[in-house]
C-alpha cells in the first residue's frame, strides 16, 4: 500500500509564525500506517505548499490530508490549505482522509465564523484523524463502517516513535522545528468562551518518558529543533491537585537535553498567567528549570485575552489584569538576561483578542492603557498579538460572530497604536541597535533578503544586501520596524562590502561609509581604527 500525507496545516501565525515546522499529526499518521504495515518507502510526505509549485503526479491508494487551524493570522511562507485546493485533491483516485483542526470548522481569518466543511470525496475525521487513519486500514475496503474516537497516550507514545523518520521528507530538512505535546485538555471547572480546548476534556498527561522516547526517535533521525507547544498551559504539565509540579517539568526537560545532547532549539510556548500568579513559588521554581535547560529567545506566550472586567465575566475568561502584570513580573525576574542566541532568556508573549461578548471602546482603551503599563514600569514583552476572534460551534461564542464586525474599523485603528506606542519601543528594548543576533536562516528573497532564528515567535530579521538563501548569518540589529528588524550580517568585511552593508553600521552613515571605502584597504584592525576611525565597541564585529 502507498500512502501520501499532505499537510496542509500551520500552526500558531502570531508574529510571522514559527520557521519551517512540522506539527505532530503527519508523524502521529504515519506511525500508525507503520503499525498497520505500511512500509517506510511507501509513505511520502508533502506539504501544501510543495504541491503548489510541484507538477507531481499524486498517484496512491490512501491520501490523508491534514487541515484546518485555530489561530488566524499571517504566515511568512507556509500558507494553510484552501478551500478549493481540498476541492481539487477531492478527485484524487485513492481513499481519502481529512482531518485535525479542520474537524472543527473551516476558518480562513479572524472576525468570522468556522463553518462545517462540504467537501465530497472525502472521509472526515470528526475525531483525531491519526486513530480513523489507523482504524481504516482495518477495513479499506469499507471505509464508511469505521467509527470515530479520540486516539489514546499510549497509541501516541508508539506512533510518535515509530512516525519520527516522517521529517526526513519535510522541504526545509534539517531546519523544521519539531512541535512536541506533553497533554491537552483544560484543567479548569470552566471554560473560556471562544476556547476550543474543552473539546478534549480533562487532561490527558503523556509519560515524561514517552516523550523523551519521541524525542530520542526524531533526534535520531536528525532533528536539532523543538517546541513544548501542544498544551495549553507548559506550567501545568502533569500538576497534582490542581497545583504545578515542578519536578515533573524538571524530569522532562532533563530527559530531553539527555536524549537530544545537541540540540540546538529547545523552547516553549503557552502559559496560563492565572497559573504564574496564584503559585508563584512552584512558577518560579518551573521558570527557572526551563532557563536551565532551554535555549535563549524562548517565549511564554500568555493568554490574556482581554484586560476589561466587563468581558473577563462576560467570557468566563480568568485571568484579571493584576495577575497578568505578576506573570509578566514573574517571567522577567528569571528570564530577562540576555542569553547566547543574543535575546533574552525567557519572556512572556501577550495574547489579546477581540470580538468578544461585552466588548466596548472601553476594552481597546483599557488593552492600551495595560501595555502601557507594562512599558512604563520597564519589563519586557517578546511580543503582543492582537487578533480577532474566529468562533467554532459548540463554544459559547457560537452566534456571536458580529460582535467582530461592529468593532473592525475601531479594531484596526487600535491595532496601528499598539504597533507604534507599543510594539516598536518594546522591541527597541528587547533587541537594541548593536544587539547581534546570533544563527539567522535566510528564508526568502523580496527586494530585501528575509530571514529569521530557528526558535518560537522569532523575529523577522530583513537584510538590505544580497546574502545566500538557506545559509546561517549573525546578524547585527540596525533599525526597528513594528514587529522586525533590520540588520546586517557581521562581521562585516570593511575591505570588500558594499557601500549600503558599511553604512548600515551603527554609528557610520552614508557619508562616513563613503569616507571608509575611499580608505580601502586597511592592513589589520588597528589601522582601520586610526584611519577609518571606526570605534572599539565596533571592531568585533568588522573583518579584514
Amino acid at each position: 500500500m502507498r500512502a501520501l500525507i499532505i499537510d496542509g496545516y500551520v500552526d500558531e501565525p502570531a508574529c510571522l509564525g514559527v520557521p519551517p515546522y512540522m506539527a505532530p499529526y503527519p508523524r502521529y499518521i504515519a506511525g500508525a500506517l507503520v503499525e498497520k504495515g505500511v512500509r517506510h518507502e511507501d509513505i511520502t510526505y508533502r506539504t501544501i505548499d510543495q504541491l503548489r509549485v510541484s507538477k507531481e503526479k499524486l498517484d496512491h491508494d490512501i491520501t490523508v490530508v491534514v487541515a484546518g487551524m485555530t489561530v488566524p493570522g499571517k504566515y511568512l511562507r507556509a500558507t494553510p490549505i484552501s478551500r478549493n485546493e481540498l476541492k481539487e485533491l477531492s478527485h484524487l483516485e485513492s481513499t481519502k482522509i481529512l482531518g485535525g483542526p479542520v474537524r472543527l470548522g473551516f476558518g480562513e481569518e479572524g472576525g468570522t465564523s468556522a463553518k462545517e466543511l462540504e467537501v465530497t470525496g472525502f472521509l472526515l475525521a470528526k475525531k483525531d484523524i491519526e486513530a480513523f487513519v489507523h482504524d481504516v486500514l482495518d477495513k479499506i475496503s469499507d471505509p464508511d463502517s469505521v467509527g470515530h474516537r479520540m486516539r489514546t497516550t499510549e497509541e501516541i507514545a508508539r506512533w510518535s516513535e515509530k512516525g519520527a523518520f516522517i521529517i526526513k521528507q519535510h522541504p526545509d530538512f534539517p531546519y523544521v522545528m519539531c512541535e512536541l505535546e506533553t497533554y491537552r485538555g483544560c484543567p479548569r471547572h470552566s471554560h473560556c468562551s471562544f476556547c476550543t480546548e474543552p473539546f478534549y476534556g480533562k487532561p490527558d498527561f503523556r509519560e515524561i518518558t514517552d516523550v523523551v522516547k519521541e524525542v530520542a526517535a526524531l533526534y535520531q533521525h536528525g532533528a536539532r529543533y523543538f517546541r513544548l507547544g501542544r498544551q495549553p498551559d507548559l506550567f501545568m504539565y502533569r500538576a497534582r491537585k490542581g497545583v504545578p509540579d515542578p519536578a515533573a517539568i524538571e524530569g522532562l526537560y532533563r530527559g530531553i537535553r539527555n536524549s537530544a545532547p545537541e540540540l540546538k532549539v529547545l523552547h516553549m510556548d503557552n502559559a496560563n498567567p492565572v497559573t504564574l500568579a496564584r503559585f508563584p513559588e512552584e512558577s518560579r521554581k518551573i521558570a527557572e528549570i526551563i532557563v536551565k535547560y532551554h535555549t535563549s529567545g524562548d517565549v511564554a506566550a500568555l493568554g490574556m485575552e482581554t484586560a476589561d472586567p466587563e468581558v473577563i465575566r462576560a467570557n468566563d475568561l480568568k485571568a484579571s489584569p493584576d495577575e497578568v502584570f505578576e506573570a509578566i513580573k514573574l517571567l522577567n525576574d528569571v528570564g530577562a538576561a540576555r542569553g547566547d542566541s543574543g535575546l533574552p532568556e525567557l519572556l512572556p508573549g501577550i495574547n489579546f483578542v477581540h470580538g468578544l461578548k461585552g466588548e466596548t471602546k472601553k476594552t481597546f482603551e483599557l488593552n492600551f492603557e495595560f501595555m502601557k503599563k507594562v512599558l512604563d514600569s520597564g519589563l519586557m514583552v517578546r511580543r503582543v498579538n492582537i487578533r480577532q476572534v474566529m468562533t467554532f460551534a459548540g463554544t459559547p461564542m457560537q452566534g456571536y460572530e458580529d460582535l467582530a464586525a461592529k468593532h473592525k474599523e475601531l479594531f484596526l485603528r487600535y491595532k496601528e497604536k499598539m504597533r507604534n506606542e507599543i510594539d516598536m519601543p518594546m522591541l527597541r528594548r528587547v533587541a537594541p541597535i548593536g544587539t547581534v543576533l546570533k544563527d539567522v536562516r535566510i528564508e526568502i528573497f523580496d527586494k530585501i533578503m528575509f530571514g529569521r532564528q530557528l526558535g518560537t515567535y522569532p523575529l523577522l530579521v530583513g537584510i538590505p544586501a544580497q546574502v545566500e538563501l538557506n545559509r546561517f548569518y549573525d546578524v547585527m540589529v540596525t533599525d526597528h520596524g513594528y514587529r522586525s528588524i533590520t540588520g546586517i550580517p557581521v562581521p562585516v568585511d570593511i575591505n570588500r562590502a558594499q557601500l549600503k552593508l558599511i553604512e548600515q553600521i551603527p554609528g557610520v552613515g552614508r557619508k562616513r561609509a563613503g569616507k571608509i571605502i575611499m580608505g580601502r584597504p586597511y592592513k589589520d584592525k588597528k589601522d582601520a581604527a586610526i584611519r577609518a576611525g571606526i570605534n572599539t565597541e565596533l571592531l568585533d564585529h568588522i573583518s579584514l
